[in-house]
C-alpha cells in the first residue's frame, strides 16, 4: 500500500531556504496540542557558515493597524517555541514522523527536520471582522511558523533570508453531548397577583457550524399582563481577555414573531423558534469573530472557545462563546422577561483519511 501525503511548501525570497509542512490545521485537545513538524531544505552553496533558527510566533493583534500613529503599536508578537535546526544537534531526542522521513529521503542531504510543541493555555486562532472601509491586518490571534537565518535566536531577521508560513490552532466539537441546556424563568407584578412563567429548552448543547438550533419556548401567563410578541435570538460573546473591559455581545441570529400573541391572562403558549447562526448574515458587521483565517480557506464564525479550566486562559487570548436567548415584550407598562442558555458551536472532527500526492505553494507575505 502506498501512502501518499498533501504538503506544503513556501520559499524565501532569495530561493534559499524553503519550507515543507504537512498541515496547516493543528489542533488542541485541552490536555495538549499536536506537535508542529515539518522539514526544511537549504541550499548546497547556502551552508557555509550559516545558522538556521526556527519559531512559533503567536501574533496578536489588538487594535487597527491604521491608527497605529506616533509610535504605537497594538500588535504583539509571542515567541511560543524556538530552536535551532541548522548545524543539527548531534543527537536528536524526538522520532522523526513519517511525513519527515519521505520528505528527507525526497529532499536529500540539504533537508533537516524540525518538531515545535506549544502549550495547550495558548489562545486559540480568531480573527475579528473588520469593518467595509478598513485597511490592514485585522484583529485578533494568528500564527506562523517562522525559519531565518541568523546568528542566534534574538537577532534581527532579513526579509530576503526569511520564510514564515501561517497556521491555525483549532479546536473540534467533541465526541459526546452535554446536558441539554433548559431553564425556567418567572416574573411577578408589584400590585398584580400571580406571574408570568417562561421555560426555555435547547434540542441539544453542541451545534454544529450551519446546523438548525431548535428553541422549545413555554409561556404559562398566571398573572393579569399580556404578552404580545416573542423574539428569539442568537448571541455570540467576545471577551478580549487582554482588557478588564474587552468583552461585548452581537446578536448574529434573530427571529421575531407574534404567532400564538397574545398570551391572554389564564392562558399558555408553546412553540420552538429554529434559528441558524451563520456569517452570511453577518458579513458587513464590525467585530464579528470568525475562525482564524488561511487564504485559500472561507470564513465562518468562530468556534467557541473551550478552555479545561477558566483559570488557564491565555492573557493575550479571545475567548468566545454563544448563548440563545428568548425575550417576552409585554407592553410598555409591562416590561419584559428574558431568559438565556449557553451553548457550543464547533466543527466536528474531519475523518481520517489519506492524501493525495499535492504540493501547495502558499503566497502568504514573509512576517
Amino acid at each position: 500500500m502506498v501512502v501518499n501525503f498533501k504538503v506544503f511548501k513556501k520559499t524565501s525570497p532569495n530561493g534559499k531556504l524553503t519550507i515543507y509542512l504537512g498541515k496547516r490545521d493543528f489542533v488542541d485537545h485541552i490536555s495538549g496540542v499536536e506537535p508542529i513538524d515539518g522539514v526544511i531544505l537549504l541550499d548546497d552553496d547556502y551552508l557555509k557558515d550559516r545558522k538556521v533558527f526556527g519559531q512559533v510566533v503567536c501574533s496578536f493583534r489588538y487594535g487597527r493597524e491604521e491608527d497605529e500613529v506616533m509610535g504605537l503599536n497594538f500588535q504583539k508578537d509571542l515567541y511560543l517555541a524556538s530552536e535551532k535546526i541548522y548545524p543539527p544537534p548531534e543527537k536528536r531526542v524526538e522520532n522523526l514522523t513519517k511525513l519527515q522521513e519521505r520528505l528527507m529521503k525526497k529532499l536529500g542531504p540539504n533537508a533537516f527536520p524540525f518538531i515545535f510543541t506549544i502549550q495547550p493555555t495558548a489562545p486559540a486562532s480568531v480573527t475579528l471582522q473588520p469593518g467595509p472601509e478598513e485597511e490592514g491586518q485585522p484583529c485578533g490571534v494568528q500564527y506562523y511558523v517562522k525559519v531565518f537565518v541568523g546568528e542566534n535566536e534574538t537577532d534581527r531577521t532579513h526579509k530576503r533570508s526569511t520564510v514564515a508560513l501561517g497556521i491555525r490552532k483549532v479546536q473540534y466539537a467533541p465526541s459526546k453531548q452535554g446536558r441539554q441546556p433548559c431553564t425556567i424563568v418567572r416574573k411577578d407584578f408589584m400590585l398584580s397577583p400571580g406571574e408570568l412563567e417562561l421555560e426555555v429548552v435547547l434540542d441539544k448543547q453542541l451545534y454544529h457550524h450551519g446546523e438548525k438550533i431548535a428553541a422549545n419556548i413555554c409561556i404559562r401567563n398566571n398573572s393579569n399582563k399580556v404578552v404580545k410578541k416573542i423574539k428569539a435570538m442568537v448571541q455570540q460573546g467576545v471577551d478580549v481577555v487582554l482588557f478588564q473591559n474587552g468583552q461585548y455581545r452581537s446578536v448574529v441570529a434573530s427571529l421575531e414573531t407574534q404567532e400564538g400573541c397574545p398570551v391572554q391572562p389564564g392562558s399558555s403558549l408553546q412553540k420552538i423558534m429554529y434559528l441558524v447562526p451563520t456569517l452570511e448574515s453577518n458579513k458587513d458587521r464590525r467585530g464579528i469573530a470568525l475562525d482564524g483565517q488561511l487564504k485559500s480557506q472561507e470564513a465562518n464564525l468562530a468556534s467557541s472557545t473551550l478552555l479545561a479550566s477558566p483559570d488557564r486562559q491565555d492573557t493575550f487570548g479571545i475567548v468566545v462563546s454563544y448563548s440563545v436567548k428568548v425575550k417576552l415584550y409585554l407592553g410598555a407598562l409591562g416590561g419584559e422577561l428574558s431568559a438565556e442558555l449557553p451553548f457550543v458551536l464547533m466543527h466536528p472532527k474531519p475523518n481520517a483519511k489519506i492524501n493525495d500526492v499535492q504540493t501547495e505553494k502558499t503566497n502568504l507575505p514573509a512576517k
